[in-house]
């Protein structure tokens, strides 16, 4: 009995310092979003979380550490959620397109990261390159069962994708022309404007 108590008294502060650490990468999440990382302040990320400056730094080695981990985190949320299927990759595009409309902080996130971050060695663990490898993978496999022109380097093919999926998530001023000016000035017309591109050069095939 005595040592089922102590592990209970123990499992507490560790379920604590859990919740602690999931409420620090939430509030770096939103300040991170909204500031870049450069303008980031890890007592505001602090305060947001409930906890002190010196606890953020307990978790983080830094402020580019906490960045590098809510960005990695948010990779890989990106790919569970949108779901790349190599023989339709219009409705991958279209995927990525409603993910970044129904979150723009997400993509400004990613976005702070590219312009502000040296590009740094890939490392073995690297959520991102394990998913852009993984999605190159899938794509050279269809393009060997003869799904897929094999004309295209895949990892040509992932990036066209992807750029034409966020083309009006990165140039927000463009979508804010489009409402003004486009003949259909509905988000839904810009969608079917992305797929479309897609399927021109990437066509389903099934």
């Amino acid at each position: 009995m005595p040592q089922s108590r102590d592990s209970g008294q123990t499992a507490a502060p560790a379920a604590a310092a859990g919740d602690t650490r999931e409420r620090v990468l939430t509030a770096a999440m939103e300040e991170f979003a909204r500031h870049g990382i450069a303008g980031a302040r890890v007592d505001r990320i602090a305060k947001l979380a409930r906890t002190s400056k010196e606890r953020v730094y307990a978790y983080f080695r830094s402020k580019d550490a906490l960045y590098a981990d809510v960005a990695a985190r948010e990779y890989v949320v990106i790919a569970e959620a949108t779901q790349m299927d190599p023989c339709d990759l219009p409705g991958y595009a279209g995927r990525l397109f409603d993910y970044f409309v129904a979150r723009p902080d997400h993509h400004r996130l990613i976005a702070w990261g590219r312009l502000e971050l040296p590009a740094a060695t890939a490392v073995a663990d690297d959520p991102a390159q394990a998913v852009i490898a993984r999605k190159i993978d899938q794509l050279r496999q269809v393009q060997q069962a003869g799904q897929l022109d094999p004309a295209w380097d895949p990892a040509d093919v992932l990036a066209l994708v992807n750029q034409i999926a966020m083309t009006w998530a990165s140039q927000p001023e463009l979508s804010e022309a489009a409402a003004a000016h486009a003949v259909d000035p509905t988000t839904a017309a810009r969608r079917a404007a992305v797929v479309t591109a897609v399927e021109q050069l990437f066509p389903r095939t099934r």
